[in-house]
């Protein structure tokens, strides 16, 4: 398990499809300090990203949050995760398709994993198919190799951040 960047914050981790994507959300939020882009829930040690994209190391593609909970909650968190992708596609967001594409909340303790049951369960009110959001206890988080850390911020005029994650921030008025 990852130790928050500071003590005085806590980290969730989500997986909603790619994780340039989530990371651009996120990123976005006051509250937030840090995002990493990463790998969890697999059975390879260290995987790399072209282990992970053949589907067979059991790996998430996700994004591990570092925030402030005095200034932003776990459960708004959850909503932002809930508005920013379609949790009701399994292993497939767009045209981003495999296991490591699944939506999924790696939660960190206890009380998270109860708000995150509550808020799927609120959410579905909002999906006219069933959510297959998986929610799972955290395991190891492998870090994605670099060039994927802050990539809209550092790429924001390749063919995937114009075509997919600038829309995708544009329809939650976030750009």
């Amino acid at each position: 398990m990852t130790e928050p960047i500071d003590s005085s914050l806590s980290i969730a981790t989500f997986g909603a499809g790619c994780f340039w994507c989530v990371e651009a959300v996120f990123e976005q939020l006051e509250g937030i300090h840090a995002v990493e882009s990463g790998y969890m829930g697999g059975q390879v040690d260290h995987p790399s990203y072209r282990e992970v994209c053949t589907g067979t190391t059991g790996h998430a593609e996700v994004a591990q949050v570092h925030f402030d909970p005095a200034v932003i909650r776990y459960e708004t968190l959850l909503d932002w995760l809930w508005r920013s992708h379609d949790p009701t596609t399994l292993n497939q967001q767009g045209a981003d398709r495999g296991t490591h594409y699944r939506s999924a909340i790696f939660y960190h303790d206890e009380t998270q994993r109860a708000v995150a049951e509550a808020s799927k369960a609120a959410a579905q009110k909002y999906f006219t198919n069933p959510i297959v959001t998986e929610i799972t206890k955290v395991t190891t988080f492998y870090a994605a190799e670099d060039y994927h850390q802050d990539y809209y911020r550092l790429n924001p005029g390749a063919p995937y951040c114009q075509m997919v994650i600038r829309p995708k921030l544009q329809k939650l008025a976030l750009e």
